[in-house]
Order: C-alpha cells, then structure tokens, then sequence
C-alpha cells in the first residue's frame, strides 16, 4: 500500500507544476528557460507541461475543487513572478490546499481501491529532544 505522500509525487505535484509553468509562461510572460530555472528542473521538462505530455491529471482536472486549485496557481504563479515567494514555498501551499480541499483522498480512493489511512500531518506532533 502506497502512502499518500507518494501518491502526491506520482499525481500531484506534476499537475501544480504544470499549470504553474503554464500560468508563468502565458500570464506573466517568462521564458521557458527562466521557469526551469525557478523549477530546478531542464527547459526540455518545462516544454513538456506546456505541451501537455506531464502533469495531466483528470481526476484533478474534473473535480468540483478545480476552480479553487486554479484559483491557488494563478496566485502561486503571481507570487513567484514578482519574487515574493519562492517555487517551493508555493508547491508545499498548493499541495495543502489539495489536501485540505479532500482532493488527495478522492485520488487516494480512485488509485488505490480504499480510503485513506489517517496522516501523521494531520495530527500535532511532539518531536523528542535528542
């Protein structure tokens, strides 16, 4: 069994990064080379989520939360256009809202045939001094 960790790699974190590269590309009018860099990632990945062949998701796509998760690229892509936040910081926001929103258990229950186990990040944890 999978953790839902994994299923944000597989899943999520390909689509925000997609429709992120999209929104800094068309929106803000960056280049391909200057959102790899924001990326750490090749101007040969970049041009794949713009061409659609990674990070399509439909589970995502046809959910009843796609307007609020596009609604949190468009202001992930603001951000990280004017320099006030930086990609990571984005990537972990929008990775919450999709958590928060139900979305991730939606795609937990599709991808692996049962609910979700109750996460760790859910709950308060004490961290034991060393």
């Amino acid at each position: 069994m999978k953790i839902p960790c994994e299923l944000v790699v597989w899943y999520v974190l390909p689509t925000i990064r997609r429709e992120v590269a999209k929104e800094l590309v068309k929106t803000h009018g960056m280049s391909q080379a200057q959102v790899a860099k924001k990326f750490g990632v090749t101007d040969a990945a970049i041009s794949q989520y713009l061409k659609k062949k990674r990070g399509e998701n439909q589970l995502i796509e046809e959910s009843s939360q796609y307007e609020l998760f596009l609604e949190e690229i468009k202001l992930a892509a603001e951000r990280i256009a004017d320099n006030s936040s930086e990609f990571v910081n984005e990537m972990c926001r929008i990775c919450t809202v999709v958590k928060s929103t139900g979305l991730l258990a939606k795609i937990y229950e599709v991808q692996m045939g049962c609910k979700p186990p109750v996460c760790a990040c859910d709950k308060s944890i004490t961290i034991r001094d060393q």
